[in-house]
Formats: C-alpha cells, structure tokens, sequence
C-alpha cells in the first residue's frame, strides 16, 4: 500500500471514532440541545462523504495525496462536534480536562480552512509544482496554523456564554500581548490564501486540456473558502453570534469541497465545466447583491427605525430581487464573456453565420469552419445524420464518431466531435439541418445521375445481347430455313432432291427458331405475368430450390408494376440461393392503404448483400426507381437480408 493511501485509510479510521466518539457521548449526555443534534447529524453527514470520497480517490489514485487531504477534510466536522458536545455535556456534569479541553480548542476552527489551503497546493497530480513560491506558501500554512490555534489557547478573555464559568487552567499571556499576536495572524491566513489562488493559476496556465478542465472543477469547490470567511464576517458584523449563515457556509466547505475535487479527479469531463462555472458566478453575484442589500437596509433601518427593521429589510430585498430578475439574463451574458468566452464566441459566430446564410453571401456548409475558429479547435469536425443513415458523416462522406448530438424536434440530426457547449449545438440545429438537406438533395440527384447512366448502359447492354442471340439463333435458324425452302422450290419437278426430308428439317428448324423466340421474349417479360403477379410468383416457386412463403391480395395490377414487382422477387431470390445459402425465403406482396404496392422478401442466409457492389441489387435499384419507388436493403452479417421494394400503383 502507497504512504498517501495508508495516510487516508489511517485517517478514516479515525474520523470513524471520532464519530463513534460523539454518538456515545450524546447517548450518554443528561440533556443535549436540538441544535446540537442537529450540528451532530451534519457533522456525520460531511464527515461520512468526505471520507468516503476520499477513500475512494485513494483507492483510484494510491500514490495521489488528494484522497488524504480530502479524508481530513471530513475529520474536521466531527472533531469540532465532539469538542461542542465535549463542552456543553460538562456544563451539567463534570468531564475530565472540560476547561483544558475547552481552551485548548478556542481556535481549531481554523482546520476548517487548512485541509482546503493545501488542496489548492497539491491539487491535481498530488505534488508542490515546481518552484520556491509553492514551498513557501506551504511552510506558511504548516507554521501559521499552530501558532493561531496556540495563541487562542493562551488568550485570557471570558468565554461567552454559557461557557462563563469555565476558566484557563493551562498558561496565558496578558491581553495585549493576545492581541498583538492575533491581529496579524487573520491577515496572513488571507494572504496565503491569496498565494494559494496564484499557485493555482500558475499551474492552470502551464497544465494540458485535462488539467485545466481538472482545475475549472475544483476552483468552483474553493470558491467556497474565501465564501465562507465572508459570511462569517457578515454574519459577526450583522448579528454577532452564530447565525445560519455560517452554517451555510461550513456546510459549501464541507461537502462542495470534496464533491467537486473527487469529481475534477475521476470524472472532470462528466458536464460542462464552463457552463456550470457561469451558472455559479451568477447566481453567486445575484445572491452576493441580495446580501448586499438587506446589509445595507438592515444597518440603516436599524439606526432609523430600530429593532423592528428586520420586516423593512426583508421587504426592500425581496422588491430588489424581483427587480434583479429580468437582468440575470443580461448578467449571465456579462459572466459568460468573462468565465465562458468559448460559448459566448461560438453563438456569436453561430449567429452571425446564419445572417450571413438569409443574405446568400456565405452557405451553411461554413459552420464546421466558423466552429472551429470560434472555439479554437482546429480538429473539430461536424457530422450529418442523413435520412435513412444509421452513422454521422461530413460533408465529404467521412464518418463522424463522438462528441455532442445536434437535435431538431427531439431527433438527432448531427454532431459536432470536439468540446462543445450543449447550447451551440443547439444554437446550430438550423443550420445543420440546412446542411443535412443540402446533402441529401445532392446526394440524390447523384443517385439519379448515376441510376440514368446505369439504365442508359444496361440498355445498350441489353440491346447487343438481344442483337447476338438473334442473329447466332433464331435469325441463323431462319436463314437456313428460308435457303432449304428455296433449294425446295428449285427442284421440286425434277425429283434430284429429298422434298419430304427437306420439308421435315424446315419445319424442325422453325420449332427450334420458335422456341429460341420464345426464349428470347421471356427473357424480356415472363410469359407467366400474362396471367398475372400471382401465378408468376407461383412459378418463381416451383423453380426455387427453397420454400417460398408468399400471400397477395387479389387484384389487378398495372402491367409494368407487376413486371417490377416479379423482377424485384426474382432477383432477390436468385441472390439469396446464389450467394446467401438461405434455406428459408419469404415472399410477402400486400397493397398499402396509401395505394402503393410491398414486396418483401426475406431470408435467413448470412447477409452481407451490398448494392454498390454487382449490378444485380444496383440494376434493381435503377428499376424501381424509374417506376417512382423506392428499394430498400437490410442486412447484416449472419441476420440474414431483408430486401424491400415499395412500388406505386394505380387504384
């Protein structure tokens, strides 16, 4: 085991009986008050989470130091619980050390702060960065903090109720020498928690992309440090005593601290860490001008008016809140230009690409440029889902895998693979789908182009093989038939040849060149469609090597529908038995109630059927498209191949 996981494991160890420590002692307390209950149940709560958080970076990370710190950070609550409980127990009944005790602990509060000041030092990787700055804060920190909590012990000072009675039976030193030691203490505590911001800041510069993103994580949980000495002197100047507010404060401290570290450590790219960091900033500076202004009517309506201010004050914040309402808008945007630029440049640019598209002087296919310059990501790329598609492809046709979805109405219609706000893919739908549709009309007319130049080839094809079986058969057949008539009509009075043989190899000859004919225009039309799509279909089975399944509602069909549609089934059958081994074909012909006419056909061979390659499915493909419909091919390897063809017809 790693000394940094041994660390935290040894200090969970104790925050486990410290807990035990406390519960035990409220058990066995006469009288305890709600209120200390309920600082109990809090503590165990922070200390719980932040120990488990810290246990499990540890686990995570063995060698990192951040799961320690983050364990110490959760004995804090329970420590300063077991002191109050320790303290308020002994008032109705004596407990070893209680003045000792409580005098030694009169400025521990100050280990609500430290465990955080070195987590800014040591926070990501678990090591001082490089430098003689980061090491003096860090002796700063080591040697400010005993001294402060010593000189808070030795100070003579009464203690406030209802602690009074309790006197100082460890050494003190005289008041004004208390004084003069602790005036500067504060001030130093602030400064090297200025320092820690600056060693925070070096290292965000210098760091990668994780680690900044690491770092914008944990800086949003170290916004609470400086956050709760703020309200701990706003609460000592309004009220002066414990007030909520400090709670509040203790409670961000406790349990945002290490949620966001464990969350920067493990998971820094789970949300987006600018938006939040926005989202934060201004509903922090929403809520720091509400206290600003009930501090502010709460001063002056106490001098003017009295104790009874606290309504005036209340009523004068709650008016200024409801002022405040229709600027957050106009602040969010203000906080994003500073904390969020990347999300502010890109709808800007977004914004400005789609003015400039309604004008026809820039075209939507822009937007992965204007993208990339604006969040300063040379590789981001933006794909499209096109109908009928199953990945996201670029404008070139190059597949586009990750990143954020682009959705119109619900659907996903794009993506943009690089760090992008969910608000500029949004921000980007219309253009994207003004993209997307472009595609798909160029792709088609593609599709047409090459279906023309596929029908044009095929039927020049188709007319040369018609021309050499013509003139190698049936035409061959009949030159010769009409040379043996002829040779017939020379000699039929003079008896030198065999009439009767002649007119017998004539008339085989005319068999054989009909039956070649025949051939010949069932290669062109089946003369099984004579009696219709069905009985065609029934002959198409009793050729097929397989059992075809196949149901047709009785109906007349359109001549070239039905000769589309038996082609359709003829094709894909061939290439199920040819190339599949299916062992199972189904044939399903129905007419949809939208007047047009399905065949599907389907079978359980090991797929991979792939239009592009072959002319069979492409000149199938071409067929039903010069009909007005559209053919659609499912397959995959080892699920078999379902081959779809959705045919007009007339009613």
């Amino acid at each position: 085991m790693s000394w940094p996981r041994g660390l935290a494991s040894v200090t969970a160890l104790l925050t486990a009986v410290v807990v035990v420590a406390c519960c035990g002692l409220t058990a066995a307390a006469p009288e305890v008050s709600a209120g200390l209950v309920f600082g109990l149940v809090s503590a165990v709560v922070a200390g719980t989470l932040s120990t488990a958080l810290g246990l499990f970076v540890a686990h995570r990370r063995p060698g990192n130091l951040v799961g320690f710190l983050l364990t110490l950070i959760g004995l804090v609550p329970p420590l300063e619980t077991f002191l109050d409980i320790y303290g308020e127990v002994s008032l109705s009944r004596p407990m070893p050390g209680d003045e000792a005790v409580h005098q030694l602990a009169a400025g521990l509060w100050i280990l609500w702060y430290v465990p955080v000041l070195l987590l800014m030092l040591y926070f990501p990787g678990g090591r001082l960065p490089p430098g003689r700055f980061p090491r003096l804060v860090l002796y700063g920190v080591l040697t400010v903090t005993p001294v402060f909590i010593l000189v808070a012990a030795l100070d003579p000072t009464t203690y406030d109720p209802p602690f009074e009675r309790f006197g100082h039976p460890l050494p003190t030193l005289p008041e004004s020498v208390i004084w003069f030691l602790l005036l500067p203490l504060p001030g130093l505590l602030m400064v090297l928690l200025v320092s820690s911001a600056l060693v925070m800041r070096h290292r965000y510069r210098a760091g990668g992309t994780v680690e900044r993103a690491q770092l914008k994580w944990f800086g949003l949980g170290v916004v609470a440090l400086p956050g709760t000495l703020l309200l701990c002197w706003v609460n000592y100047l309004l009220f002066g005593e414990l007030t909520a507010l400090i709670w509040v404060g203790l409670a961000a401290l406790s349990l945002g601290v290490p949620s966001l570290t464990a969350l920067a450590i493990l998971r820094h790219d789970l949300y987006d860490v600018d938006r939040t960091t926005s989202a934060v900033v201004t509903w922090g500076l929403l809520t720091a001008g509400l206290l600003a202004v009930y501090s502010t009517v709460s001063l002056t309506g106490g001098l003017a008016l009295g104790r009874g201010s606290a309504v005036v004050s209340a009523g004068v914040t709650a008016l200024v809140a409801v002022v405040l309402v229709p600027a957050k808008n106009r602040l969010r945007r203000s906080v994003d230009r500073r904390f969020y630029p990347v999300r502010e440049r890109a709808l800007s640019a977004v914004t400005a690409l789609e003015r400039e598209v309604h004008a026809g002087r820039a075209r939507p296919e822009q937007l992965e440029e204007v993208l990339r310059d604006a969040m300063r990501q040379p590789g981001l790329r933006v794909g499209f889902l096109l109908p009928g598609g199953t990945e996201f492809r670029d404008t070139a046709g190059t597949p586009v895998a990750g990143g954020t979805e682009v959705r119109l109405a619900g659907r996903p219609i794009g993506i943009i693979d690089g760090p992008c706000p969910h608000e500029v893919a949004t921000a980007s739908a219309l253009l994207v789908e003004t993209v997307r549709l472009r595609l798909e009309l160029r792709q088609a007319l593609g599709e047409v182009e090459a279906s023309r130049g596929r029908l044009l080839r095929t039927g020049y094809r188709e007319r040369r093989r018609l021309e050499r079986d013509l003139h190698d058969g049936a035409q061959s057949r009949l030159v010769s038939l009409g040379m043996a008539l002829r040779l017939a009509q020379r000699h039929l009075d003079d008896g030198s040849v065999d009439i009767d043989g002649l007119l017998d190899q004539a008339v085989a000859e005319l068999g054989t060149a009909v039956a070649e004919l025949r051939e010949l225009a069932h290669g062109l039309r089946p003369s099984s469609l004579d009696d219709g799509l069905g009985p065609a279909l029934e002959s198409l089975a009793l050729r097929a090597p397989v059992l075809l399944d196949w149901r047709l509602d009785g109906r007349v069909l359109p001549d070239a529908v039905a000769t589309t549609a038996y082609y359709v089934a003829s094709e894909a059958v061939t290439n199920s038995v040819k190339h599949a081994d299916a062992t199972c074909i189904g044939v399903v012909v129905d007419e949809d109630g939208d007047g047009t006419l399905r065949v599907t056909i389907r079978d359980d061979g090991r797929g991979g059927a792939d239009p592009h390659r072959g002319s069979g499915l492409a000149g199938l493909r071409d067929r039903v498209a010069a009909l007005g419909g559209m053919l659609h091919i499912t397959c995959g390897p080892g699920n078999g191949t379902t081959v779809e063809a959705v045919l007009p017809c007339e009613s």
